[in-house]
């Protein structure tokens, strides 16, 4: 079995981005009910929208910031929703 990655992120508004995963299937994910219910001090700079457009993919992930400061697991995303990491 493959391992599941993503491949391409386009973001599309506000808080929105369309994920294609490595098995041809995408995700219009909305990050912002996580950002909004989720209050931690690691995730303050990525409510500014400014700050929240800038992701990349790496290893197959998207990511926030150079240490990986917000991440989801692809499993979710690819199922179309995010939850909490437990700290």
């Amino acid at each position: 079995m493959r391992t599941l990655t993503i491949t391409k992120a386009n973001y599309v508004d506000r808080y929105k981005i369309r994920l294609s995963f490595s098995d041809d299937t995408s995700q219009l994910i909305d990050f912002e009910p996580f950002l909004v219910n989720h209050l931690h001090p690691r995730h303050d700079k990525y409510r500014q929208l400014a700050n929240f457009k800038q992701f990349h993919l790496e290893r197959g992930n998207i990511v926030w910031g150079e240490d990986w400061d917000l991440i989801f697991p692809i499993v979710q995303l690819h199922q179309g929703f995010v939850a909490p990491a437990p700290y």
